[in-house]
């Protein structure tokens, strides 16, 4: 009875509130109703525009309000004040409640306590024809009115409660006097414990429980076996087939026979039978059965292996996934891994941004960086496509939210179909039927949109397949992130280095020249080769090699580069400058941090060659780097016995050079280690590699350079590779005059006369006046201020280079001379008159040489 009562309670309680629930749902509706349907009446506007709107509006909003049974009708301005109201003393005055959505279009209900008390009002704009909101209507009922609504129904819902309870009281009466009557008597207790047994043998247990009689009927069934056998509810007391049991389960239970672990199929079920006979006290044979469910230990070792699964592909993810710090591999191995393991089919579109190593923005294009599946014929885009996915894709949704997107019906999808109509019906057709879209989140940025494509399976994706996506995604996203900022620094630090290096290679007529630079595979390093003009038509060639890589390396390539240019323009012999270089190197490590000295980037190598065309004469010093290689003209290819030299920066030893006389048509060969030094091979067996493919007299130096390459050059070099191959052409006496000058200041007119005479035979009578002027200016300097012996060379070759040879050291310098100064404007003359000028020091003395520009056919410089 009290159970009853508190059920009468709950359900006084549940229809009170529903009641009131539903009369303040009715009010609201009913106020928006009268409101909106007042705001929109004929002649409301005119009467807005009335002089006195009040005297239109009042009358006709209280008429309204008794018709519609409301407690007021407001008609108000776009300030609050109002226009009508029940009660007239309030006209004029400003609205109680909140007009600020209203005013901007919107329908508003609140409960305000206004003048009439507390009320359920609705707001509505009052629209012109543009769409301006000119007024606001508000209509609605006092809480008392409503409330009153719910007390006159109380009484109706109280009486039906009573009698249901009467009822309910008489129910339970009569109910239990027939118990009673059924238990034999039996107390509570009793029945109680008799219940316990029962639930706990027939119910609680996990095995399904029959008992039949001798005439096949059903007597007994449990829970479990009313749902292993799919008994119908009145199943008990009816013959076993009659039950709906299969064939072969009814077929068992009628045969009454002993069966032990018997399996036999029902449905889509194995079930384990045991049967055996009873005799219930002297009655008919029976049978008691019991039944196992073993399909349930099959789907759990399923389940199990679906999870081991799932377990092993993203372990085998973590290994197979990021092998290298390339954006496009990373992408592959992702698809090579989720394919056909998890989908049929999976690609995999990246921001095109992302390619380059850039940071993705929002609606960048996407490009189909990888693609793996089952087929090669699918419809899909093609690897290298362009996507610009529209907003209604779950690719462009994943990428703008962060979050995976589950298609389970591709044939239902207009916003994924509106992408490509032609091509996503390809896709249906071809049996593509279910899409996971998860977008490769990392760091805070989304990368890309991985796609997860079924078609061999008929079910689709569901929720666990979206979860399993978003982490191996996830997994993935990272290792995706490392290899998009290492391709940007790589790409930084490669366009560093490319910058440092020289693009295109100065004109000179010394040597014809070939060249090639690859940086290592694991980064940029510090190895540079150049080609420097000298006076004198001579040429420098440099190849070098700054240990370790990165940017510090690149860096520290490009100021040894400089200052080799810097140091060459002093026209300083091989060892000098090599010896300044390595005082440099020591001041850069000593400059340097903690940081830069410890991990010993510094140290490198360089050698440093001269070759003048005029004598065939090359010299050459090295600073630790690898020997050079000379290949004459027949072919022959030899190392040059180039002394060592300890490596840049190491100090306390001086550099040695060398002098070699080099035939027309030879080629000299200047590389980097990385060129011979490989793990797979000896330092020895490259040499010998690179001298025999050399070893081919006639090659010019672009087919030797592919020659070497096609034989040497690793498919991922380790190291950096820089080669420079010059072949050596020479200046012709044809184009080269020089003379002894005797040491007397007479012979100055002699020199202008025969310099003149060689000019002529050369066709370049335009520069003979100032030639006649720079030589004279050179000559007497020599005279008045030099020693024996005095020579001086003429060269033409790209350009008219004057040479005057002394016995001394003492160098000129160039200075402005007084307006009372006698003399001082020799080399001033000479500096404006040439396009070029400096001195070299020889062994014997020093030179002092100008260029000037050669004058072009019609007698203009060129």
């Amino acid at each position: 009875m009290a159970i009853v009562v508190l059920l009468a309670a709950a359900a006084l309680l549940a229809l009170v509130l529903q009641s009131r629930h539903d009369i303040e749902r009715e009010a609201r509706n009913r106020s928006v109703a009268v409101a909106e349907t007042f705001a929109n009446s004929l002649g409301l506007q005119d009467a807005l525009n009335a002089p006195d709107p009040s005297a239109v509006l009042q009358p006709l909003a209280e008429k309204t309000r008794k018709a519609a049974r409301v407690d007021f009708i407001v008609v108000m301005d776009t300030h609050g004040i109002r226009y009508s109201h029940p009660d007239p003393d309030l006209i004029g005055e400003r609205f109680v409640g909140t007009i600020g959505p209203s005013l901007a279009g919107q329908v508003l209900t609140e409960s305000v306590q206004g003048p009439l008390g507390k009320e359920i009002q609705a707001i509505v704009p009052v629209t012109s024809p543009d769409g301006d909101v000119v007024a606001l209507v508000s209509a609605g009922l006092t809480v008392e009115n409503v409330t009153g609504i719910a007390d006159r129904q109380l009484p109706v819902i109280l009486m039906a409660i009573a009698t249901g309870l009467a009822l309910a009281t008489a129910g339970t009466a009569l109910i239990s006097r027939r118990l009673r009557r059924q238990t034999h008597g039996l107390g509570t207790q009793e029945m109680t414990r008799m219940y316990e047994h029962h639930d706990a043998v027939l119910h609680a247990v996990r095995e399904g429980v029959l008992i039949t009689d001798g005439e096949g009927r059903l007597l007994l069934a449990n829970d479990e076996a009313g749902r292993l056998l799919d008994l119908p509810d009145d199943a008990e007391g009816r013959p076993v087939d009659e039950v709906g049991m299969d064939r072969r389960m009814t077929e068992l239970l009628r045969s009454g026979r002993v069966a032990t672990d018997e399996v036999v199929e029902a449905g889509d079920r194995l079930l384990v039978v045991n049967q055996r006979p009873t005799h219930p006290g002297g009655r008919p044979q029976g049978s008691a059965v019991t039944i196992r469910d073993s399909t349930e230990m099959r789907l759990l070792s399923s389940r199990a292996e679906t999870a081991r699964k799932r377990l092993k592909l993203l372990y085998d993810a973590g290994g197979d996934i990021g092998t290298t710090l390339d954006v496009v591999r990373t992408a592959q191995e992702l698809a090579d891994v989720a394919a056909p393991r998890f989908a049929d089919f999976v690609t995999v579109d990246l921001a095109d941004p992302v390619l380059k190593g850039e940071e993705p923005g929002p609606g960048a294009d996407m490009r189909r960086t990888a693609v793996s599946g089952i087929r090669t014929d699918h419809p899909l885009y093609p690897l290298g496509t362009l996507i610009d996915f529209l907003p209604s894709t779950p690719q462009a949704r994943g990428y703008g939210t962060g979050r995976a997107e589950l298609v389970p019906d591709l044939h239902d999808a207009p916003g994924w179909q509106a992408q490509d109509v032609a091509r996503t019906s390809e896709i249906v057709e071809y049996g593509i039927h279910s899409l996971i879209a998860a977008p490769l989140n990392a760091r805070g940025a989304v990368l890309g949109v991985v796609n997860f494509w079924r078609s061999e399976k008929p079910e689709p994706f569901d929720e666990d397949d979206l979860s399993l996506a978003e982490e191996l995604v996830g997994r993935a996203a990272v290792t995706m992130d490392n290899a998009r900022r290492y391709t940007r620094e790589h790409h930084l630090a490669v366009t560093l280095q490319r910058s440092l290096l020289p693009q295109d290679l100065p004109e000179q007529s010394a040597v014809d020249v070939a060249h090639f630079y690859q940086p290592a595979q694991s980064g940029v390093g510090g190895d540079w080769f150049d080609v420097i003009p000298l006076p004198g038509s001579r040429v420098g060639l440099v190849v070098g090699d700054v240990v370790g890589h990165g940017l510090h390396a690149a860096a520290t390539m490009g100021r040894l580069r400089t200052a080799v240019h810097t140091f060459s323009s002093l026209d300083l012999p091989p060892d000098e400058l090599l010896a300044r270089l390595d005082n440099l190197v020591q001041r850069m490590d000593e400059e340097g941090d903690s940081a830069a000295r410890n991990s010993g980037i510094l140290g490198a190598t360089c050698l440093y060659a001269v070759y003048d065309p005029v004598s065939q004469n090359c010299t050459m010093a090295r600073a630790g780097h690898m020997p050079p290689l000379v290949v004459a003209p027949d072919g022959t290819t030899t190392i040059s016995e180039l002394p060592a030299g300890p490596p840049l920066g190491l100090g306390g030893m001086p550099f040695e050079t060398t002098e070699l006389h080099l035939a027309e048509g030879s080629q000299l060969v200047l590389y980097t280690d990385g060129l011979v030094e490989e793990r797979s091979r000896d330092i020895a067996e490259g040499m010998e590699k690179l001298r025999t493919a050399l070893s081919h007299p006639d090659r010019d130096p672009q087919a030797s350079r592919r020659a070497v390459l096609d034989a040497l050059l690793p498919g991922k070099p380790a190291d950096d590779v820089a080669l420079l191959i010059a072949r050596t052409r020479t200046l012709g006496p044809d184009r080269v005059a020089q003379w002894d000058v005797p040491f007397d200041p007479s012979e100055v007119g002699a020199t202008r006369d025969r310099a003149s005479r060689q000019l002529e035979e050369w066709n370049l009578q335009e520069l003979a006046f100032t030639t006649e002027l720079i030589l004279s200016e050179l000559v007497t300097n020599a005279l008045r201020y030099g020693a024996a012996p005095v020579r001086v060379r003429l060269l033409h070759d790209r350009t008219l280079t004057c040479e005057v040879w002394d016995g001394t050291s003492t160098a000129p310098h160039l200075r402005y001379a007084a307006t009372t100064d006698e003399g001082g404007r020799g080399l001033f003359l000479v500096a404006q008159l040439s396009e070029h000028w400096g001195t070299r020091y020889t062994p014997q003395g020093k030179v002092i040489w100008a260029d000037q520009v050669l004058p072009t056919t019609d007698g203009a410089p060129s």
